[in-house]
């Protein structure tokens, strides 16, 4: 794996690893990379839907930008504005600011929101308890 490009096709593997494990090989290989919360019952309900939804593509450590970027601050942030991240041109040019309703709009169904963006194969969340719970902790982050 010394050329570039057996790099991709070793980071798909890994990612589709992490995926079929439900992100429980990368927990145990970097505790330190989850992210921190209040250990209130609020909190820990944030980060228990935060983990069983998004983790496996996001963390919330600024800068810390996996197969989707971080979520670090999105709560007032313009889409597709981070820097260092590739986002898809919809995403790009989707020309809003996240708030806490285009949050739970997106995570419901994010092609609704964002035709055309790069967020496959996550469909959403149906649920609105796990999608509050979601943005709560996503809004600990400012």
């Amino acid at each position: 794996m010394s050329s570039r490009q057996d790099k991709p096709t070793w980071y798909r593997r890994r990612l589709l690893l992490i995926m079929a494990l439900g992100g429980t090989a990368y927990m145990l290989a970097s505790p330190s990379a989850l992210p921190q919360t209040p250990q209130g019952t609020d909190g820990a309900a944030g980060q228990q839907a935060f983990n069983n939804a998004c983790r496996t593509c996001h963390m919330v450590r600024e800068g810390d930008n996996r197969l989707g970027p971080n979520l670090h601050k999105i709560v007032g942030r313009k889409a597709g504005s981070l820097p260092d991240y590739a986002f898809s041109g919809a995403m790009k040019e989707a020309g809003f600011v996240w708030d806490e309703e285009k949050l739970d709009r997106f995570i419901a169904n994010p092609d609704e929101v964002v035709p055309g963006n790069s967020m496959k194969p996550y469909g959403g969340l149906p649920s609105s308890d796990d999608r509050k719970k979601i943005i709560a902790f996503l809004a600990q982050t400012r």
